[in-house]
């Protein structure tokens, strides 16, 4: 049995076209933003959960429906199972795929990573976005698999940000692993995390950019390492 983990629900419509076999698991999180830390994955949960009706009460979502749903499909899976895991390049994608892999460490099924095709060095950051499904059908044709060294390097990785070890972070940042490409580029971005966004924006503010969607187009040109979408940067401007 397959199954595709999508970096978000935007992606869903051109991947349905594809006719690619197999069943949808959509990872609705942001990892990248607020406290991960807890002792065991039920706490987890509940980490995030709170962080989130906290921080982003608008969004008034079930958090264990809409979120916690999809990665239990990642349980118990049998040993023919295959996972393909449809992340992006930036650290917001690079965390969640960490997480999935450190889901998915002790599992028998295989693990695939699908990466974008970047037209571009511009578009490297840019992930899925604007790709049809004729292009989304070439990157699972390119994708690769997860030797048990990569799934112990995304394991680590994953520990490694939970725990804020940045020491640990950049010692496997120099790894090499066509599974985990800009790699160096998204630990150094994590570790430069609490600093260089608000920098970017604080600096924007300074040249008179104050409409919100030329500031987020600027602000991804500028940062666009970090795959922060416009609700981590609208909450970004409430801290600066």
């Amino acid at each position: 049995m397959k199954f595709h983990v999508l970096p978000g629900d935007a992606q869903v419509e051109e991947f349905t076209k594809t006719g690619i076999e197999g069943e949808m698991v959509i990872c609705r999180e942001a990892l990248i933003d607020g406290d991960v830390r807890a002792e065991n994955l039920e706490e987890f949960w509940k980490v995030r959960e709170e962080f989130l009706a906290k921080s982003y009460p608008e969004s008034k979502t079930n958090y264990h429906e809409t979120v916690v749903s999809q990665f239990e499909k990642l349980s118990d899976l049998p040993a023919a199972a295959e996972v393909n895991l449809w992340f992006e390049y930036e650290l917001f994608c690079h965390v969640n795929m960490w997480f999935c892999v450190w889901l998915l460490r002790n599992s028998k099924a295989e693990l695939y990573r699908v990466a974008p095709i970047a037209q571009t060095k511009d578009d490297t950051w840019s992930g899925f976005g604007g790709l049809t499904s004729e292009d989304l059908k070439e990157c699972f044709d390119a994708r690769l698999k997860f030797s048990d060294r990569d799934i112990k390097l995304g394991s680590e990785l994953w520990t490694a940000y939970q725990d804020r070890d940045y020491s640990k972070l950049r010692e496997l940042s120099t790894t090499q692993s066509a599974c985990f490409p800009y790699l160096k580029e998204a630990c150094e971005a994590e570790i430069e995390k609490e600093i260089r966004p608000k920098q970017v924006l604080q600096e924007l503010k300074k040249d008179g950019v104050e409409d919100f969607g030329e500031m987020y187009a600027a602000f991804r040109e500028r940062a666009g390492v970090y795959g922060f979408g416009d609700d981590q940067v609208r909450r970004l401007l409430t801290e600066i």
